[in-house]
């Protein structure tokens, strides 16, 4: 038989034995209490009885058995008893449950009762077998007269036990059930776990698992829950040294063993491969805890010594140390084009896993975008120093540098080869380039140098210095070939860098060439500008302030989609339209037209732009034209973002002007918008990069805005600032161009305005008004120009245009004088000949005038002429100008 059924018959038997043996005592115990019980409550009825209040008294009457025989009757009943019988001193019955039996002598011992004793006793009485209680019946002097008894039955007791054995016998049953079925479920899993075998075969298998267990070369540790050691092995017990009999001790206490290697132990936590050292040894530690089905609480651990491995591993671990820089580095080092940020990034991810300290020294020209000139051994920049400390006697950032031809440095330029230098003190060539600071930088603790060449495409950009001090060893030739790698990688994201600096800074030189180096003077507002350029590259974004006749001026503010040079360039070509377009003087909606057609074929012009496949260049722009005497804006748009209004009370509105789609498209005529605008007023026109943001809605943008330039005391200055601080990141995605005009007014007291008749006699009356108010005007010296070029004009006006014809006299940054009619035939330019009548009227316009011209409004034309205030023709220059005396010119 088997260890798990050789267990499972001795369970059973067991619990039999243990059952039965319960239903035994159950029943006597039961027994006990029923006569227990029958005894108590006999004396406790035949006490209540004999204590009741009129007892005495009934005994003293003729017939005490009449009354009292009833209310026996009723008390037995009511307290469970068999009988209860009330007798005299001689023992003759009063009461019985049997009537017959009354006046015959009780049945039983009362001489202790006679004593005042109560007396429990067994007899055969009238009724049967009876267990009764005889209580005396004591008068207020204490002497005896009367007894009562009460009593049950014997069979009335023992049936109450008969009743209760069944519900005993069927819980000895239960519980024997249930005892039986759990051992064999506990015999069960221990057949599991002992696989069926019997006493012989386990014997054997634990002296086969023995010899095992000790003969292997494996440490093997158990512990139990309370962290006392269980068993180890001998292999256990020689890596650890544990002495020779440590079962049984906690392991905290064993004496020798290694606490970090004993705090594993008792821990509990599954461990694998953990390294531990114990003496002069490297072990491996594996633990399982033991707590799983059917285990106890505790753990199991496997130990191996590893010493062997050590150098091994720590070689690995290097090698994993040399990949992870490297990954480092590919991932730290060029994340941004930026040539001086690439120097520091390389820096950054050597120290201090590789180096203590390292610089990186580049030549100027790297520094700004260009390639060096390879002339003989640049002189080097200081671009990045890091260290694990600031207090280094290194050069200083920023220092320029010219390495001697005997430093490892200037042979590293000159070669494209890399050094390893192991002691800096026994190395002349080096202290020899400044002694004072390289003995300060031995005495430092700086012992070892790698410096590497960082080149790209053969070409020598700088170099890496790469300085040790904390460990005691030198760089070795590993370390070399490490230093190599990093800055072969840093060296491409350097010449990226560079080439990006150099292509950038073209480009923006080409954009700022492009864009307006100054703004005209003129006095219709009062202007302020920003344009930034993106990071990533330059855009197409441009503003423009021309200056019109009549003192009017023109805003405009484009941008040209994408970025780069063909962005930048087509800027330029747009702007120098729109120039034309002005001097044309268009109003603004005919002369985003024109732009429109422009766009257009210049998407036609650019490749891939053939054969119906345009290139969509495409642009928006925004162009207004403000007159400081009527105070009127006229203003159009293509697909750019509205413009914003200050008013000078601060408010901040954003008119709505006709959505025109944006250049380049075609198909869609533009329309302009009038409005008239208080003086003081500010006109603000960007580009989209501003209100514009990937972290942010466009209206949270417009909402920045509006907030900006709601400030009515600050000049257009100070308002273009406060733009750009409140939207503007500090790294913006894209250019931005900014143009706030703050609007004035030209009065009364500077333009004088008259209409003449259609008759040649008006002209010399017109001049004397003109004379006049010049003089008003304290323009005196313009008096006999400004007659001139009125009587050429007018007189044209009156010979070949038609009516009404005005004359207006503006006084500003200079004297404009306007002639407008009805007709729309411009006079043009020409030259006369010498036998010829006529003729030289425009001529002696253009000599005289610093700019004229003609302009088309609703109705007719205007010809205007400009004279400077000062420095204006005299009388005398006028007249000998073409050999002509007064009365020829007159």
């Amino acid at each position: 038989m088997s260890v798990a059924g050789q267990v499972f018959v001795l369970q059973v038997a067991v619990v039999a034995l243990l059952v039965l043996g319960t239903i035994l005592a159950l029943v006597l115990q039961s027994t006990h209490d029923t006569d227990r019980e029958a005894e108590n409550r006999s004396v406790a009825v035949a006490q209540t009885f004999a204590h009741s209040p009129g007892l005495q008294a009934t005994l003293k009457l003729p017939d005490p058995s009449k009354v009292l025989q009833p209310i026996t009757e009723e008390t037995r009943k009511a307290a469970g008893v068999d009988f209860i019988v009330v007798m005299d001193t001689k023992g003759i019955r009063y009461t019985h449950p049997l009537p017959d039996r009354i006046g015959h002598r009780f049945v039983g011992t009362i001489e202790p009762s006679l004593k005042g004793e109560v007396l429990v006793e067994s007899v055969d009485g009238p009724l049967g077998h009876e267990v009764q209680a005889v209580v005396p019946v004591t008068a207020a002097d204490g002497k005896v007269v009367a007894l009562v008894s009460a009593g049950l039955k014997v069979k009335s007791v023992t049936g109450a036990v008969y009743r209760q054995l069944p519900v005993i016998l069927g819980a000895g049953a239960i519980g024997l059930a249930l005892a039986t079925a759990g051992t064999a479920l506990t015999t069960r899993r221990l057949k599991r776990q002992t696989h069926g075998l019997g006493p012989t075969e386990m014997t054997r298998m634990y002296e086969h698992h023995d010899a095992v267990l000790h003969a292997v070369r494996e440490g093997v540790v158990i512990v139990d829950g309370d962290g006392r050691l269980v068993l180890a092995n001998d292999e256990a017990k020689r890596l650890l040294d544990l002495g020779t009999d440590p079962e049984g001790q906690p392991v905290r206490e064993i004496p020798g063993l290694d606490p970090a290697t004993a705090e594993l132990l008792v821990s509990g936590r599954a461990a694998t491969d953990e390294v531990h050292s114990a003496g002069e040894r490297l072990l491996v530690v594996n633990q399982r805890p033991t707590d799983g089905p059917g285990g106890p609480l505790g753990t199991v651990a496997t130990i191996r010594d590893s010493t062997e491995l050590q150098a091994l591993t720590g070689r690995a671990e290097a090698a994993r140390k040399r990949l992870q820089l490297l990954y480092d580095a590919g991932v730290g080092i060029g994340t941004t084009l930026d040539v001086t940020r690439t120097a520091r990034e390389l820096a950054h991810v050597a120290v201090p896993r590789f180096a203590d300290f390292v610089t990186v020294d580049l030549a100027d020209p790297v520094l700004n975008g260009e390639e060096p000139d390879g002339a003989g051994t640049p002189r080097m920049r200081r671009t990045a120093v890091g260290g694990i400390r600031d207090d280094h006697p290194l050069y200083e950032l920023g220092t320029l540098i010219a390495f001697l031809p005997s430093t490892p440095q200037a042979r590293g330029l000159g070669t494209g080869v890399a050094e390893l230098v192991p002691d800096l003190s026994q190395a002349p060539g080096w202290l020899a380039q400044d002694p004072e600071r390289t003995q300060a930088v031995v005495s430092y603790g700086i012992h070892s140098l790698i410096t590497v060449p960082l080149q790209a495409r053969g070409v020598v950009l700088g170099v890496a210095n790469f300085w040790r001090s904390e460990k005691p060893g030198p760089f070795e030739d590993e370390d070399l070939s490490l230093a190599e790698e990093l800055v072969a990688r840093a060296a491409v994201s350097v010449d990226n860098a560079r080439r990006y600096t150099r292509e950038h800074a073209l480009a923006v030189t080409l954009q700022r060439s492009l864009l307006p180096r100054a703004l005209p003077e003129q006095s219709a507002v009062e202007v302020a500008h920003r344009y930034l350029p993106a990071q990533s590259g330059v855009g197409g974004d441009w503003f423009d302030v021309i200056p019109l006749p009549g003192s009017r001026v023109a805003l405009v503010v484009g941008d040209v989609v994408g970025h780069g040079l063909h962005a930048a360039a087509t800027m330029g070509r747009l702007r120098t339209a729109v120039h034309n377009f002005s001097a044309l003087d268009l109003p603004p909606d005919e002369l985003l037209g024109h732009l429109d057609d422009l766009v257009g074929r210049i998407d036609q012009d650019e490749p891939g732009g053939g054969e119906g496949r345009p290139s969509m260049t495409g642009a928006t722009c925004v162009y207004a034209v403000y007159d400081p005497v009527s105070r009127s804006c006229s203003m159009a748009r293509a697909g750019h973002p509205l413009p914003a209004l200050v008013h000078p009370d601060g408010t901040v509105e954003f008119p709505e002007l006709p959505a025109g789609p944006p250049l380049g498209l075609g198909g869609m005529p533009f329309e302009a918008a009038e409005l008239t605008l208080a003086e003081g007023s500010r006109l603000v026109f960007y580009t989209d990069g501003l209100i514009e943001d990937r972290s942010r809605d466009i209206d949270v943008g417009i909402e920045l805005l509006r907030h900006a330039l709601a400030h009515a005391d600050r000049t257009p200055e100070e308002t273009c600032q406060d733009v750009l601080d409140a939207l503007l990141p500090a790294r913006a995605k894209d250019d931005v161009a900014l143009l706030i005009a703050r609007t004035r007014h030209l009065g009364p007291d500077r333009v004088a305005e008259w209409e003449v008749p259609s008759d040649p006699s008006q002209v010399a009356g017109m001049r004397a008004r003109a004379v006049s108010t010049l003089e008003g005007w304290g323009l005196p010296d313009l008096a006999f120009g400004t007659e001139l070029i009125l009587s050429e004009l007018l007189t044209n006006a009156i010979r070949y245009g038609s009516g009404p014809i005005r004359v207006r006299l503006l006084h500003d940054q200079s004297l404009t004088c306007e002639v407008a009619d009805g007709s729309s035939t411009s006079p043009h330019l020409r030259y006369a000949a010498t036998t010829d009548e006529g003729g030289r009227g425009l001529f002696l316009v253009a000599q005289l005038a610093q700019r004229w011209g003609t302009r088309y409004i609703q109705g007719g034309k205007i010809i205007w002429a400009e004279l400077p205030l000062h420095g204006g023709a005299s009388h005398d220059a006028a007249t000998s100008l073409l050999g002509f005396t007064d009365d020829e010119l007159l």
